[in-house]
């Protein structure tokens, strides 16, 4: 539930259109919705100005698909993800949401029911190479459906760092920063020296064996000499995104798009 539904509810009461138990009713499940195997937090909407996002590994199908018609039926956009083809598959098959649609390289499940306002700035999600595209793809999808306006800066690590040169006017006009980057993880530090906006650093398990599946990207970002640089875990695409939005829309001073 959004602000602007709790304000036409009580307008309702006013006016006569429902009366008190008519009200309570539809208000029993605002805090969260216990379905036995997970509780929905209809209230996150309010709280945080974007609805609960379903993370769907170690969950089944059946309990995926159970929670999306949950949080779909409120009206809300719905996120997936980590959800494998098979997944959107059977929720396809239900036929109750033809305007759901499967982003492959992010593994998410994306409906979008209302049409959020749009960033008025553009939010940049970088990345080292062509491989770190899933974990960046995720980020995109995220802040999307979140109302940000997104653009890549791809393959521009520090191999060939004369080709993040030519893209630093537009990282220079931006509010934040996503940099996603494996191997050693150095691009973050390089993007943080350049700008004067905060810069959140995504360790992917990209690279070799020395990576450790991700852990040495990490300990570069931790240990950034560049001030300003925030680090998630590692293949987090989404916290970045959710990270992003949320310092943008203070930024933009619009927190609840409602």
């Amino acid at each position: 539930m959004e602000a602007k539904q709790l304000k036409r509810l009580l307008e309702q009461v006013k006016n006569g259109e429902l009366d008190i138990d008519q009200a309570v009713d539809k208000l029993r499940h605002l805090p969260f919705e216990d379905l036995g195997f997970a509780c929905i937090d209809h209230h996150r909407q309010l709280r945080r100005g974007f609805p609960e996002v379903i993370f769907c590994p170690g969950k089944t199908t059946e309990q995926i698909i159970k929670i999306f018609e949950n949080l779909a039926e409120k009206g809300n956009n719905v996120l997936a993800t980590r959800a494998q083809p098979d997944v959107f598959e059977a929720l396809a098959k239900t036929g109750k949401f033809p305007k759901a649609r499967y982003e492959k390289l992010a593994k998410a499940i994306v409906l979008e029911q209302k049409e959020l306002p749009a960033s008025r700035t553009v939010l940049p999600i970088v990345t080292a190479g062509t491989a770190d595209l899933p974990v960046a793809t995720e980020a995109k999808v995220t802040a999307e459906i979140m109302g940000q306006r997104t653009e890549f800066v791809c393959d521009v690590g520090v191999a060939g760092l004369h080709r993040l040169f030519k893209h630093l006017p537009r990282l220079q006009e931006a509010n934040i920063i996503i940099v996603v980057a494996g191997m050693e993880g150095a691009l973050a530090s390089v993007v943080g020296g350049l700008v004067s906006c905060p810069v959140i650093a995504v360790p992917t398990s990209v690279g070799y064996g020395a990576n450790f599946m991700g852990l040495s990207a990490l300990l570069t970002m931790l240990n950034s000499c560049a001030a300003g640089i925030s680090v998630v875990n590692i293949d987090n695409g989404f916290s970045a995104a959710v990270t992003a939005t949320l310092i943008n829309r203070k930024i933009e001073g619009n927190r609840s798009q409602s």
